[in-house]
């Protein structure tokens, strides 16, 4: 096989790995509140938002190490480490005790830290200026396919479900565990590079390999990724870039957990409420692949750069907002075990709700294909630092967002992210012509990138 072959078949068996973790993770996330609010035992006072809060808390400050934690043991290794915490915080479900719960949403935040720097590392070595946008987009395409697995399984099995029953919670746990731990096994299948240079020479494929002769070494590099990562944080494009890795850490935590539980909450959906959380998903899947798949597709063909991406992204989520803003009660949110009887303004509508989950999906993928891209395209020597910081930015505000979940009406979460998203997109813009400048400066041709 190839160099560029080679590549290409790390690219997807890091995208096909991404997606059976993520199978079992985001379809835990999605009815992690409506399981918790549904348990009998009186034992167990968890809250699925503040379980995810604690995850991206914990992961945003976790970013600061991580690099390090790359740079000794390598992506690899890495990731499927980090796999299989991801697996134990699944089973927890499947026997919920609060301390357990509490306890692995900690040992979580850690390992999703290292899995992301791990998995940008992995994407930028095994891609160049030409291919990085096709590569962003070929990942995000299979990564966001796990949207739709696992809530289809939730909507045929919860179909006319009120109550979710221990027999029902079980069944789900066990099965997105073993989904889970398929996906940390397939890691093994990245293949490693050969390495053709002279042995004083850097080399970006030891990068990858996470390769070092010496303890030393390894400790060497690992200090000097850490000061790679703060020196990274102060640059003007990072920081500008911040503002809209900001605004995708809180719609994430919107379409992830907020709007499904917003939908179960709804009395006058009927018998169909819960099963049409696992709907929701498949329509934010069916956005995210079909989004990740033309931007990635055509990003070669491309002649105006990232730009009309990220445009279609915002206004694409505005109409979302919009809509659900008319749709969905305002204390939906926060709703009790019981739901809600309250209507916004208009009767709540099946259609009009998996409209908005499908433009979710759609300008979610607008944002995280390009940002994927523009990071691999300006730190291209630095990939472990630079993704680091952007999953510590995103990761933050998640972790704020899940916080406020817990207190804040509708209205108020639509109207943060509006705010956020405007000012996240102008410096997006602004990055990007930047990045145009410095190419033209280049002489290289701008619809390459």
């Amino acid at each position: 096989m190839s160099s560029d072959g080679k590549k290409l078949f790390n690219i997807i068996i890091l995208g096909v790995s991404f997606m059976f973790i993520f199978t079992a993770f985001q379809t835990c996330g999605n009815i992690a509140q409506t399981v918790i609010t549904n348990l009998n035992n009186t034992d167990f006072h968890g809250s699925g938002y503040t379980s995810m809060s604690i995850i991206y808390g914990v992961f945003s400050a976790s970013n600061l190490i991580s690099p390090s934690v790359v740079a000794i043991v390598g992506p690899q290794f890495s990731m499927v480490v980090s796999g299989i915490f991801y697996s134990l915080y699944i089973a927890v479900f499947i026997q919920p005790a609060t301390w357990a719960f509490y306890t692995a949403s900690v040992f979580i935040g850690i390992a999703a830290a290292v899995l992301w720097t791990a998995q940008g590392n992995c994407l930028t070595v095994n891609s160049d200026e030409n291919t990085i946008g096709r590569n962003s987009g070929v990942f995000w395409a299979l990564l966001q396919s796990s949207l739709f697995f696992g809530n289809l399984y939730i909507y045929f099995a919860w179909q006319g479900k009120t109550h979710i029953s221990e027999s029902d919670r079980r069944t789900v746990f066990i099965a997105l565990t073993v989904i889970s731990l398929v996906g940390t096994v397939l890691f093994f299948l990245i293949r490693k590079q050969e390495d053709t240079k002279a042995p004083g020479d850097e080399d970006s494929t030891n990068e990858i390999l996470g390769e070092s002769s010496s303890a030393r070494n390894k400790m060497m590099r690992a200090v000097a990724a850490f000061k790679k990562s703060i020196t990274l944080s102060f640059t003007k494009e990072m920081m500008l870039l911040s503002v809209t890795t900001a605004y995708t850490g809180l719609e994430l935590t919107f379409f992830s957990g907020v709007y499904g539980t917003c939908i179960g909450a709804v009395n006058r959906f009927g018998s169909e409420e819960k099963s049409l959380i696992g709907l929701s998903g498949i329509f934010i899947g069916v956005g995210e692949i079909l989004g990740g798949g033309i931007f990635g597709l055509l990003s070669k063909n491309s002649r105006f750069g990232r730009n009309p991406v990220v445009m279609l992204g915002i206004l694409v989520h505005f109409v979302a907002f919009y809509l659900i803003f008319f749709n969905m009660p305002n204390d939906a949110p926060i709703a009790p075990m019981e739901g809600t009887d309250q209507v916004a303004y208009m009767i709540p509508s099946k259609e009009v709700a998996m409209l908005c989950s499908f433009l979710l999906g759609l300008g979610d993928s607008c944002f995280n294909t390009q940002l994927l891209s523009i990071l691999g395209f300006l730190y291209s020597e630095d990939s472990a630092p630079a993704f680091a910081i952007f999953k510590f930015v995103q990761s933050i505000c998640a972790a704020v967002a899940y916080f406020y979940s817990n207190y804040f009406l509708l209205q108020w979460q639509l109207l943060i992210m509006v705010i956020v998203g405007f000012f996240g997109t102008i410096t997006f813009f602004t990055v990007e012509w930047g990045a145009a400048a410095a190419l033209a400066a280049r002489g290289s041709d701008y619809s390459s990138i």
